[in-house]
């Protein structure tokens, strides 16, 4: 139960971020990339207890090329999801967002060597005829928002590449403490060029930004944590009816049914994805407990992370964390 209260939670905390992120862009005329910068910021000041509490020992990693090709690749990604939610309306952004985890399955299978089954095939054509939906290629002019969607989300499917790569011998843990750190002075870079300095309104409302986001990725990690992922990944399309709310409520926004129906079938097929994936996963590990209870505990390999700090890592989940 706790699982689906941390899920539910987590979607409002992701789509009143998604809300301030436009509000500052549209309304404030700050630039998306300071935005970002100050997400970052904030974000790392959300976080300092934790930093303070665990010292340097998340540092220590043998692959620090590999994490600060991480953190750039999210700093693009996160780039290019701000400047959409300014010049596109909160739930078209949403709805596009979740072709992320088709864009990762994708790679995975090009340059993991993952298998391929006539499910994930079906699946992913699905999905993308969803985006297609939402799009409406020749109905009318393709919105620059909407490509820049769709770029944030193969760009971060990139970096779920690299974060499966990186959590073959490194912690969540690490990983989370070198794409917070790093994140920061990579997104200052581009701020800079349109930097512009930020009243007390525009502060309050970017410290919103920043803490915010930060909760809801720690409130999805815990919601992933406490159950099942087939029990409270449905939920995650819950950020849709939120955004729908701020966008009508604050802007003035209301989403066509092309924009519903094409989102849910990208939502759809990405959770079918997250969904057999999980279940197969479970298989294997089931059909391999046999195996495991013939190696001695003294040389059974010891695990570079619990699993629960492994579950924050899935890949096939459809959600943007990395974005935001």
């Amino acid at each position: 139960m706790l699982g689906v209260v941390f899920m539910v939670a987590s979607t409002i905390a992701f789509a009143g971020m998604h809300g301030g992120v436009r509000y500052l862009a549209l309304e404030q005329h700050l630039h998306p990339f300071e935005i970002a910068f100050f997400r970052n910021f904030f974000g790392l000041l959300a976080l300092a207890p934790w930093f303070i509490r665990r010292g340097v020992r998340p540092l220590r990693t043998q692959r620090f090329r590999l994490h600060v090709w991480r953190a750039l690749i999210n700093v693009v990604a996160m780039l290019l999801f701000f400047m959409a939610l300014g010049l596109t309306p909160i739930v078209q952004v949403q709805a596009l967002g979740f072709t992320a985890p088709l864009f990762a399955s994708l790679l995975a299978i090009v340059f993991l060597g993952e298998r391929v089954f006539l499910w994930r095939w079906g699946a992913l054509v699905v999905g993308f005829v969803g985006a297609l939906i939402i799009i409406r290629p020749g109905v009318g002019a393709i919105d620059v928002g909407s490509l820049l969607v769709l770029g944030s989300a193969a760009t971060w499917a990139c970096a779920i590449i690299i974060i499966k790569l990186l959590s073959r011998t490194d912690s969540s843990v690490t990983i989370t403490a070198y794409m917070v750190l790093l994140m920061i002075p990579m997104s200052l870079l581009p701020a800079v060029f349109v930097w512009q300095w930020p009243n007390g309104e525009q502060l309050l409302w970017l410290g919103f930004v920043g803490i915010s986001g930060t909760l809801a990725q720690m409130g999805l990690a815990q919601a992933f944590r406490m159950a099942e992922v087939t029990v409270v990944l449905p939920l995650d399309f819950m950020k849709l009816l939120w955004g729908a709310m701020i966008g009508y409520l604050a802007f003035g926004e209301v989403p066509g049914a092309t924009i519903w129906i094409g989102g849910f079938t990208v939502f759809a097929a990405a959770t079918y994805i997250a969904y057999r994936g999980s279940r197969d996963k479970a298989v294997g590990q089931a059909q391999a407990v046999p195996e495991m209870e013939a190696v001695p505990a003294q040389i059974a390999p010891e695990p570079t992370s619990t699993g629960a700090e492994q579950e924050s890592l899935r890949t096939d989940v459809p959600t943007t964390p990395g974005k935001d």
